[in-house]
């Protein structure tokens, strides 16, 4: 295994403590499944160290039966199971909006995002042990090993998404154990929400009638309209960012590229979170015209990302890229980030353009 300081080398790095960083798009874009070296980061608090020997997870509420579970006994307990799903972070593509105004966070690019093979155990495997019967209003709240301004990271999902097939406690990651920067030992995988939802370096996990009232859920990661700004923002008020939108990019050419005239391959990704990408539109001329891209996207895969691909001919000159997703619902992305722009630059998901000069 590569050393933390040799991942970070590989990475485009916006903060070392806490640490977030992003792969390059071109690497990004290279294989369906994205290596964990690869992967991006998003931390809050420093990287815990944790001995998996000792490690324990407990599960608790009022009316369960409490759990206190090591690592051995979620892997003797429960069945196995792997799922294949896209992890992004709600401020993927930050700096979109960032061009347009001012927003707070780190201004990550299009790669705030990656998908590889989860492998652990249902989290509704580990609830229904404990007792859990399906509740209209119920809440699972995580509290985790890193510490964020003085307390636990903390968060929480509804218990029906707690008890989908698709929610795991995962200790691995494209067949291997988890890095460091990815939750080692044990992490929650939440498909389909933001990866704020699927905190990492578990140990404790809370059946509730209520949200978390940790500060990560209850005052950050909100969605504000454009009006509102930091100072006159009332977190009660903010929508709680779960499900992520119907998204696109451009992974190559890089921005800036300058290429030769005649055939240019174009490729990126596209994610609609728990609906199907069914088509992909590109542009070389920034939106007046378009062609349909081919689609690659695994079968039996219904939260991982969708691959697509084009050739575009372009004569010399300056040409804006463009792409835009379609989803099963006939939805598609909105033209400009300025039409979504908040203040905490969240769900950036405009087309995305990329200028390249073609001689």
């Amino acid at each position: 295994m590569s050393s933390l300081a040799e991942r970070m080398a590989r990475l485009i790095v916006h903060g070392e403590h806490p640490y977030n960083a992003e792969p390059p798009l071109s690497r990004l874009r290279a294989s369906y499944r994205t290596p964990a070296g690869d992967f991006y980061v998003r931390s809050h608090g420093d990287l815990p160290e944790i001995d998996a020997a000792t490690w324990r997870l407990s599960v608790d509420g009022e009316g369960l039966g409490p759990l206190d579970l090591s690592l051995a006994d979620l892997r003797a307990l429960f069945p196995e199971a792997t799922v294949t799903a896209t992890m992004q972070c709600a401020g993927n593509r930050r700096a979109d909006m960032r061009a347009v105004a001012p927003v707070s966070g780190d201004p990550w690019d299009a790669g705030a995002i990656g998908t590889a093979d989860w492998t652990g155990v249902r989290l509704g495997d580990v609830l229904r042990a404990a007792g859990v019967t399906p509740e209209a209003d119920l809440h699972v709240a995580f509290e985790s090993h890193d510490v964020v301004e003085g307390r636990p990271y903390g968060v929480s999902i509804p218990l029906a998404k707690a008890l989908a097939d698709e929610t795991l406690l995962a200790f691995a990651m494209n067949g291997a154990p988890l890095l460091p920067e990815h939750g080692f030992p044990a992490r929650a995988v939440v498909p389909g929400f933001a990866g704020v939802r699927s905190p990492k370096w578990l140990r404790r996990i809370t059946v509730q009638d209520h949200p978390s009232d940790n500060p990560m859920q209850a005052d950050d990661y909100k969605l504000f309209p454009p009006d509102v700004t930091a100072e006159t923002a009332d977190p009660a008020e903010g929508h709680t960012i779960e499900t992520m939108p119907l998204n696109a990019a451009i992974c190559e050419p890089p921005r800036g590229a300058r290429l030769g005239a005649g055939e240019t391959p174009v490729r990126g990704y596209a994610i609609a979170g728990d609906r199907a990408v069914v088509r992909v539109d590109v542009s070389g001329d920034g939106g007046r015209s378009w062609r349909q891209a081919t689609l690659e996207h695994e079968a039996g895969a219904p939260f991982a990302w969708t691959f697509w691909e084009i050739v575009l001919d372009l004569p010399p000159g300056e040409h804006e890229l463009a792409v835009r997703a379609w989803d099963s619902a006939g939805q598609t992305q909105p033209a400009l980030p300025d039409h979504t722009w908040n203040f905490k630059g969240y769900l950036s998901a405009s087309w995305h353009r990329v200028r390249v000069e073609v001689a």
